[in-house]
């Protein structure tokens, strides 16, 4: 990929080193803070996939004491944020259009978000009134594997100009 993010440049220049990971997903927290309610941690990050764990803590608990919907879905965005920052080249951007969400268990320990797409080719996102939409799935799977939230990102991808 030429001209990668800033982000997926930290990312690269982080996560091989000791603590890096957690350095690397507490700087993205100050970045949006809003992910912090979730503390997720970014395990993964690669052109087309993108993976990222999220503690069951009582800050993310509903009245069943299981993980809260929203919880969920944020692990799923936090997932596509980091999958797009290393997929989308420096010279396009993109940002969050829709999302659709299937909740298929109750969410009953720590959670990982896995969002894996094939990327396209940008060189064919150009000028214009049309950008790109580019549907990013999402799985939120709880400690044993079972699929426990469902989600599919719509995003909007536009040359930089």
């Amino acid at each position: 990929m030429t001209s990668p993010t800033s982000t997926y440049a930290a990312w690269r220049r982080l996560s091989g080193r000791p603590g890096g990971t957690r350095l690397f997903s507490a700087a993205a927290m100050a970045r949006v803070p809003y992910f912090a309610s979730v503390l997720p941690h970014v395990v993964r990050m690669e052109p087309g996939l993108a993976e990222v764990r999220v503690p069951k803590w009582f800050m993310v608990y509903n009245h069943l004491h299981t993980v809260h919907a929203i919880a969920a879905c944020n692990a799923a965005e936090v997932a596509m944020g980091m999958l797009m920052e290393a997929t989308v080249p420096g010279t396009h951007r993109w940002i969050p259009k829709a999302m659709t969400v299937h909740y298929l268990e109750k969410a009953t320990t720590s959670l990982r978000a896995r969002a894996q797409l094939e990327p396209p080719d940008f060189t064919q996102i150009t000028d214009g009134p049309d950008g790109f939409e580019l549907v990013v799935p999402v799985t939120v799977t709880d400690r044993s594997g079972t699929e426990v939230v469902h989600a599919d990102i719509t995003t909007w991808v536009t040359p930089v100009g």
